[in-house]
């Protein structure tokens, strides 16, 4: 059985190594810690879309073999700019999400430098705290194209007959500036049109629909900017003729916001 692909909600900041954030972040946590009960079996390695990492004219591609840390996240304890979350990369694996690339066309380039951001180690940590399963984060860019993060997720798909566990790493609703005030109704909408597109409509119909997200309701009150929305679109890509399961909602999400991760295949 070939691995399923997720798109999951991260949360704000280091919330994982905040006890004042776990009552909060309870149903987060939950269905964080779930994933992998629900994957045929460990992963060789992940390969993280993450929201928090953006290249001009093409992606980027992970190729360090130790990552470093990126704390890129402001006025929080001094205590989170320490974390760390000591996965390998795997130089490998960029190598092949490198060819998969060439293979389509896809613009791209490996970077050697680059370390894990908080969409990446903050789910992860909980996920897998032992950080034993190797890490390749992969970037978005930054024209923001639904059509080409698609492409992008289809020139991943055959990954997951690889046993690469895909993640796209964003949020459902991300307006910060009306997440802890008025966000309430439009993230509500918003995720009641992703249950339908992604989980009730026909398959047949979720790309397109997907590329034409700006006409659904509160489309730009829930995403102002489309960063964390994207890995969406690579999720997708990499599993188009799957079903789709809803596998975290909330709605007191940040206190009043609804947020929801989704699994493919």
């Amino acid at each position: 059985m070939r691995m399923p692909v997720y798109y999951i909600s991260h949360g704000g900041g280091p919330w994982p190594w905040m006890p004042e954030a776990s009552e909060k972040y309870a149903i987060l946590t939950a269905a964080l810690r779930d994933i992998p009960s629900q994957l045929p079996r460990k992963p060789k390695a992940i390969l993280m879309v993450s929201a928090h990492w953006e290249a001009n004219g093409g992606f980027l591609i992970m190729g360090n073999p130790n990552p470093p840390m990126l704390y890129d996240y402001y006025n929080f304890p001094p205590h989170t700019y320490e974390i760390q979350y000591p996965a390998p990369g795997s130089p490998e694996l960029a190598r092949r999400v490198a060819g998969l690339l060439d293979t389509t066309g896809l613009p791209h380039a490996i970077d050697t430098e680059r370390g894990f951001d908080h969409g990446a180690f903050v789910p992860l940590a909980v996920m897998w705290p032992q950080a034993d399963i190797p890490v390749v984060q992969l970037s978005i860019e930054t024209h923001f194209d639904p059509e080409l993060h698609l492409a992008l997720g289809r020139a991943l798909e055959p990954l997951r007959d690889e046993d690469v566990l895909i993640i796209g790493s964003g949020l459902s609703y991300h307006n910060l500036r009306e997440i802890r005030s008025i966000g309430a109704e439009p993230s509500a909408q918003f995720d009641a049109w992703l249950q339908k597109v992604l989980v009730q409509d026909p398959i047949s119909q979720r790309s397109a629909a997907l590329c034409d997200w700006e006409n659904a309701p509160a489309a730009r009150r829930a995403h102002p900017r489309e960063d964390h929305l994207l890995p969406l679109m690579v999720a997708t890509g990499a599993a188009e003729t799957e079903t789709a399961t809803c596998v975290h909602h909330e709605v007191t999400a940040f206190a009043n916001i609804t947020a929801s991760s989704f699994r493919f295949g």
